[in-house]
């Protein structure tokens, strides 16, 4: 296919060389000025939407996705298939929706699971949100880019998924630092609680696959100095979504809530700029309470 990549940053540009070296021919914008190998240098926004097969967005929020939407509609050919990958508040993402479809477009919300280390391997999972057809057109780019796409429901469904798969993360996440935080005061090593863990009832994916604990279990970012493989502030974005989300749908999620809470003040902490998983360190400075 012919596409338009717009938003070139730690996501998108694996993405976008991914999808071009399984030959397809991509042209790519940020605002930064970033390029990507492989991957041709649109003049602007408009530009990479010109002309494209698919028009694939990553952007950071709500707000600039319904800017460059606002840029990029009236540049796309009618039938373009539009996908917007960002992570961005239900509403948003249906209003995109509904002003691509009105100007004879396709549209699917798919934002992404697998951080940076999925982006870079095509190992994503991708949860979308539009008709069958869009999904069906896009599948050989979810192909490319990911291990995983899952049709959720019509538009808006993906962001819905999203948000709620990372309150789960991000609630579990402090329940696993929190056990390890315990069980070193109660002189218990890591190794040994993983080992109870990781068989048995407290299993998680943020146990087996992503464990807080330098050493312990497959390698994570904390085999990197907490180097982000997805950063605590954008587990704090999804947290606040997903109580903006709650609160839309009049949905009672106080463990989402508390979460929230507690990644606003560590991300504050001397630590901000870190994996998420840093939460660990976070909590052994805290003491009891």
């Amino acid at each position: 296919m012919n596409i338009g990549f717009i938003g070139l940053g730690n996501m998108g540009a694996p993405m976008a060389k991914n999808l071009a070296a399984a030959g397809h021919a991509v042209s790519g914008f940020d605002i930064t000025g970033a390029t990507v190998p492989g991957v041709a240098s649109a003049a602007g926004a408009q530009d990479a939407a010109t002309g494209r097969d698919a028009v694939i967005t990553m952007l950071p929020d709500g707000a600039i996705l319904a800017s460059v939407y606002a840029e990029i509609i009236p540049a796309a050919a009618a039938g373009t298939l539009m996908i917007d990958c960002s992570t961005v508040d239900v509403a948003s993402a249906r209003a995109a929706a509904a002003k691509a479809e009105a100007a004879g477009l396709r549209f699917l919300d798919a934002p992404v699971s697998g951080g940076t280390t999925g982006a870079e391997a095509g190992s994503l999972t991708f949860m979308t949100g539009g008709t069958e057809e869009a999904f069906d057109a896009a599948r050989p780019l979810f192909d490319v880019m990911g291990q995983k796409a899952v049709l959720c429901g019509p538009a808006g469904s993906g962001q819905a998924a999203k948000i709620c798969n990372n309150m789960i993360l991000g609630i579990s996440m402090i329940g696993v630092c929190e056990s390890f935080a315990l069980a070193e005061k109660l002189g218990l090593s890591a190794e040994a609680l993983f080992d109870v863990v990781s068989t048995s009832s407290g299993s998680c994916w943020s146990v087996n696959s992503y464990c807080p604990v330098p050493g312990v279990g497959p390698k994570s970012p904390a085999d990197n100095g907490y180097r982000p493989g997805f950063a605590a502030a954008l587990m704090l974005k999804d947290l606040r979504l997903s109580q903006q989300a709650a609160a839309d749908a009049d949905a009672a999620t106080p463990m989402g809530a508390l979460a929230a809470k507690l990644y606003e003040t560590f991300t504050g902490s001397d630590l901000q700029g870190r994996d998420f998983s840093a939460m660990l360190p976070w909590l052994r400075g805290q003491g009891h309470g």
